[in-house]
């Protein structure tokens, strides 16, 4: 997970995520959309839109896209999709969570299994890698905001189980169910977070060199080019050297 998390913050700096903001965007709005559709349209009386919508805004995605998102499910026009969850290893051993929102299960599996095939990877049973993750609430405030005793007490008493400093800033860990009611009592003391979402949080990581985490990255990475892919998870570690070389990349 910390590999992943600094594979995407070097992304950021080489300007890949401003190529995908439209992707993302879209991957965004049907989450929305989905939400909107299974349960109340109201953000207010529906958490999972809420957290939806929180997360849109911090990934600065319009107003108008999230208003249209919502109206979309509203009016009836919302595709009929559906979430799977995918499991498998990538080059390594490195377990692998897809998680995907699709309209056609059969073609997404198809599209899973050969970018797994392709990039040194293989697609396992629903089960095969998901006994080492764990499911938790996952809330972001950036460096600097507040100092981490008091981020740690203003989680604590909002219900949260864990707060972890990682040097890019603070993570709030809270059990799945909790997520909505302490990201909620959070923005009230702490402001509004950078995100505020559900994740599968490794119990166990695999270390890998960097042949390894190229080919992993290349793997990551044409999953989430796929429309139908909401997040990829993978539970590797590599050291500050590889890091710097694969960002130097």
């Amino acid at each position: 997970m910390a590999g992943h998390s600094k594979w995407a913050n070097i992304q950021h700096r080489k300007g890949r995520q401003d190529a995908a903001r439209s992707k993302l965007f879209s991957k965004l709005s049907k989450e929305i959309t989905v939400a909107a559709k299974m349960g109340d349209p109201d953000p207010d009386k529906n958490p999972r839109l809420r957290l939806a919508v929180r997360e849109a805004r911090a990934a600065s995605m319009p107003k108008e896209n999230i208003e249209r998102a919502i109206k979309k499910a509203i009016g009836g026009e919302a595709e009929a999709y559906e979430e799977i969850r995918y499991e498998g290893y990538g080059p390594g051993g490195v377990a692998m969570i897809v998680e995907a929102m699709t309209d056609n299960r059969n073609r997404t599996a198809s599209t899973v299994r050969s970018t797994f095939g392709k990039h040194g990877g293989s697609l396992g049973e629903t089960g095969s890698v998901s006994f080492m993750f764990e499911r938790k609430g996952e809330i972001r405030y950036p460096p600097g905001s507040f100092d981490l005793e008091h981020v740690f007490e203003a989680a604590l008493e909002a219900g949260a189980e864990d707060v972890e400093d990682t040097g890019d800033g603070y993570v709030i860990i809270t059990a799945d169910t909790d997520l909505a009611s302490v990201a909620s009592q959070l923005e009230e003391t702490l402001g509004e977070p950078e995100s505020a979402r559900l994740v599968w949080r490794p119990t166990t990581t695999t270390e890998i060199d960097l042949e390894t985490a190229e080919k992993l990255m290349k793997l990551i990475e044409a999953l989430e080019e796929d429309d139908d892919i909401q997040k990829v998870t993978a539970n590797f570690e590599v050291s500050d050297e590889v890091m710097e070389k694969l960002a130097a990349g």
